[in-house]
């Protein structure tokens, strides 16, 4: 993939630009003119990553109707099955949606609904996947900083064995473009630093299908023989881990993760995970909704775009590429329990209070 900044713009400013652009609906054209309604279709992958239906879901639907009170959502969810997906969007296209919100379960497979979208002249909006054929724009943070955060975290909690040690890759879905985009940022920044002793995908993001893959890396190189996992999301990583606990391998080399789900940052303060990528997903959420309205009313969304890219069928697609943070125990206060995604409560059950005050997370 590759992308072209138009201009220095930090995620803050992209969350910014979002607002600037509601507060243009609710002068010109009038978001609640009836006129003005449509049908915006949200498609998501699976509920196999929690996100999906925890987050992103009902952000989008909220700031859509914010945006546009008298906008219709359809939703559905593929459940992973690329089938699914291709009937789901063409039932929007028969219906006559005015803007489509696609997460891709497989971006080649859905390539021919995309197109079918255009002939019928109704804009496709990529979101979090960079899908193929003909879309209108895309919404995602940045897959190779992801990565890096990743590795980064690995190999400073690897310490000294970060110097030629040896890691089990476990990359997300090859359907998704972003597992490759993940791990080409963070094979940046661990190539000539360890060895990768094993790599696997993990069909699905499936926890179960990376428990699978991570006790063959034990079978294969000894319950000794691993000095670090680099876990591409956090369902990966709770395979990863249980595997490792299965195999009573201690202590636990560090394992990262992605998504900041509620069950990895409890992993974190126990000591069993080391990091999750935290992604903002309200801001991701804000500029999809925004995108797709614009696009549902047939304007321009350069006020919107921050950057460029190309997909492997598509020149220039408008985007916006958000800011990833990694979190460790030492920032889930001033990251996810600032923002508001989830509480001390939440965090801190009963069980773990005791880590969590080891960890400074106050009550």
């Amino acid at each position: 993939m590759r992308t072209r900044t138009r201009n220095a713009v930090t995620a803050v400013v992209a969350g910014l630009m979002v607002v600037v652009f509601a507060a243009g609906c609710g002068e010109g054209d009038g978001a609640g003119d009836g006129d003005n309604a449509f049908t915006v279709g949200l498609l998501l992958p699976s509920r196999a990553v929690p996100r999906w239906e925890n987050s992103d879901k009902p952000m989008i639907e909220k700031r859509v109707k914010e945006l546009c009170p008298d906008c219709d959502i359809t939703y559905a969810n593929a459940e992973n099955d690329a089938t699914s997906q291709r009937q789901q969007m063409n039932s929007l296209i028969t219906k006559g949606a005015g803007v489509i919100i696609l997460d891709a379960v497989d971006p080649k497979a859905l390539r021919s609904s995309v197109q079918a979208a255009e002939r019928a002249d109704i804009p496709v909006l990529a979101y979090d996947r960079l899908a193929e054929g003909p879309i209108s724009g895309f919404v995602s943070f940045d897959g190779a900083q992801v990565g890096r955060l990743q590795a980064e975290g690995l190999l400073k909690a690897m310490g000294a064995e970060a110097d030629g040690g040896r890691i089990v890759m476990m990359n997300g879905d090859p359907a998704s473009p972003n597992a490759a985009w993940y791990e080409e940022g963070a094979r940046s920044v661990l190539d000539d630093k360890v060895t990768i002793g094993k790599s696997y995908t993990t069909l699905g993001w499936r926890t179960d299908n990376a428990h699978n893959n991570m006790s063959a890396a034990i079978s294969a190189l000894g319950p000794d023989g691993i000095d670090g996992v680099l876990a591409a999301n956090d369902s990966i990583a709770a395979g990863v881990v249980g595997a490792l606990k299965s195999a009573r391998v201690s202590p636990l080399p560090p394992v990262t993760g992605q998504d900041a789900d509620l069950d990895a940052v409890q992993r974190i303060v126990e000591g069993e995970q080391t990091m999750t990528v935290y992604k903002p997903f309200k801001q991701e959420a804000n500029a999809a909704a925004a995108m797709a309205v614009a696009l549902g009313r047939g304007d321009s969304v350069d006020s919107i775009a921050t950057t460029t890219v190309d997909s492997p069928t598509t020149e220039n697609v408008p985007a916006v590429l958000l800011t990833p943070i990694g979190v460790t125990v030492d920032t889930i206060e001033q990251t996810l329990v600032r923002d508001g995604v989830y509480s001390i409560d939440e965090i801190c059950t009963p069980k773990l209070r005791p880590a969590c005050d080891q960890a400074g997370l106050g009550g």
